[in-house]
């Protein structure tokens, strides 16, 4: 049966989002969705099979690696907002060519990003993991995985680029099957490593380096314009790149890291203030540690709900503006973070009702369950905030105004945060400076970025892309 009618009337009566946008919005948000939960299910999974294996010195050690892989990640999106929003706009203007200029330029700067960082992760991965002052079994496992996962590291930027990419063009379909298909693959591998070779934190990062690799040679295919023939649905990108023809348009370099550096700048913020946070973690012992990360693998998994709306907010935003229509791309950045507040008040509250049965997936003994379950409900709450900032972000990037988004992250993270978790390690707050730090990280930059999206300057913002694209 579908849903997706009865849904959007219910939702347009309840006044959050049109049947007719809800329709559209969830077009390309549900792949997305479907997306993201499959590829953080792989960390989360392999945080888990690692806390069976292993214990809290392999969690705790996963965890300070996975840190370092964060700063990857968070990389590789900022650019890619960059790449999602000067793609859908000049798709948008049916300007194909410039599209997949745009998409070179990318490539060429993700491959300049990508080879330095691998090659730190393979040269100096003790002292990257002993920052956090670890015990001497986590920081064995955490060098194990920094080193063995190093390769990934282009695979994941180059997917992240290509996906956006698709994303951008209204395709987002075809990266869902080949990113869920890939998780899937991780976690089969992963498990076949940890369990049957008793590989452990090892087995966790070989699972994510073949497939992540595999996932970069199979989007590849179609993002050089290969037929897919059909298979599960899935289709090239009608803006490929080539080797012929030329690599560099510098214009649209320059607007791809005018647009890009602030978003790039905007996720470190949020995946280096992880790093102090760890480290007062880590004062507090490998249990800490280990319930503050699976807080943040829960988190994530939620997130997944904002791969699917904040992505579907840009592109669209992006797409109305390219048209010309700023009326419509408000419309929609507006229905779409309501729509968000909904959907993720539901999701905490189931959460929060499971948060104990949750607990015990990565830990035993009541204690530490009892003390992650806390952190669970924490996570749970924090999310709603997330949603708000994800699709409220999602809007602003797609008429390519990053600046002040990145200000709020810094905001949130670093003025508020951080100080508050800090004040645990001098204060009888304790680990409750933790909590509050999870919940202060999303919902300040979130209601900022709200309040930046309500003011309605993004519009003005997106004039100056759209104008330089008509004059080229």
């Amino acid at each position: 049966m579908n849903l997706v009618e009865p849904v959007g009337r219910l939702l347009e009566r309840g006044g959050v989002i049109t049947e007719a946008r809800f329709r559209e919005t969830a077009a390309l948000a549900w792949p997305r969705v479907v997306t993201g939960f499959a590829i953080m299910s792989k960390q989360t999974a392999d945080l888990a099979m690692v806390g069976i294996a292993v214990g809290t010195a392999g969690t705790a050690g996963l965890a300070y690696a996975l840190a370092y892989w964060g700063i990857v990640a968070m990389l590789g999106l900022g650019l890619a907002g960059g790449t999602i929003s000067l793609v859908s706009q000049n798709y948008g203007a049916d300007e194909l060519e410039r599209a997949s200029l745009v998409v070179k330029a990318s490539v060429l700067v993700t491959i300049l990003l990508a080879v330095p960082i691998m090659a730190v992760f393979v040269a100096v991965p003790e002292p990257l993991i002993g920052i956090f002052g670890p015990e001497p079994a986590s920081l064995d496992h955490g060098v194990v995985y920094l080193v063995l996962v190093a390769p990934a590291v282009l695979f994941e930027m180059l997917n992240l680029i290509a996906s956006r990419t698709y994303t951008g063009i209204g395709d987002t379909y075809t990266e869902m099957v080949v990113r869920a298909t890939g998780a899937v693959l991780n976690v089969v591998i992963s498990a076949v490593l940890i369990f049957w070779f008793g590989m452990g934190v090892a087995g966790a990062a070989i699972g994510t380096t073949v497939s992540t690799g595999v996932v970069t040679v199979v989007l590849g295919w179609g993002m050089v314009g290969r037929s897919y023939a059909g298979r599960l649905g899935m289709e090239p990108s009608p803006v490929p790149i080539s080797i012929a023809g030329p690599w560099v348009d510098f214009a649209l370099l320059r607007q791809l890291l005018e647009v890009a550096a602030p978003e790039i700048g905007r996720r470190l913020a949020q995946g280096v203030v992880v790093f102090p946070l760890l480290w007062i973690a880590a004062t507090f012992g490998p249990l800490i540690v280990t319930a503050f990360e699976v807080a943040r693998r829960v988190r994530s998994l939620l997130n997944c709900v904002n791969w699917g709306l904040g992505l579907a907010s840009s592109s669209l935003v992006g797409r109305h503006l390219g048209a010309g229509d700023e009326a419509e791309a408000g419309a929609y950045g507006a229905s779409i973070v309501r729509l968000a507040i909904v959907v993720y008040l539901l999701l905490a509250g189931v959460v929060v009702l499971l948060a104990e049965p949750i607990a015990t997936l990565f830990v035993s003994g009541p204690d530490e369950v009892a003390q992650t379950a806390v952190f669970v409900v924490v996570s749970a709450l924090s999310v709603v905030g997330q949603g708000v900032d994800g699709t409220a972000t999602g809007a602003l990037v797609g008429a390519g105004d990053t600046r002040l988004p990145f200000l709020a992250s810094l905001l949130g993270r670093y003025v508020f945060a951080l100080p508050v978790a800090a004040l645990g390690l001098v204060t009888p707050l304790g680990v409750a400076g933790l909590y509050l730090a999870l919940l202060l990280e999303t919902h300040v930059p979130g209601w900022i970025n709200y309040g930046l999206f309500r003011t309605g300057r993004w519009k003005a913002v997106s004039r100056r892309y759209r104008s330089s694209s008509e004059a080229g």
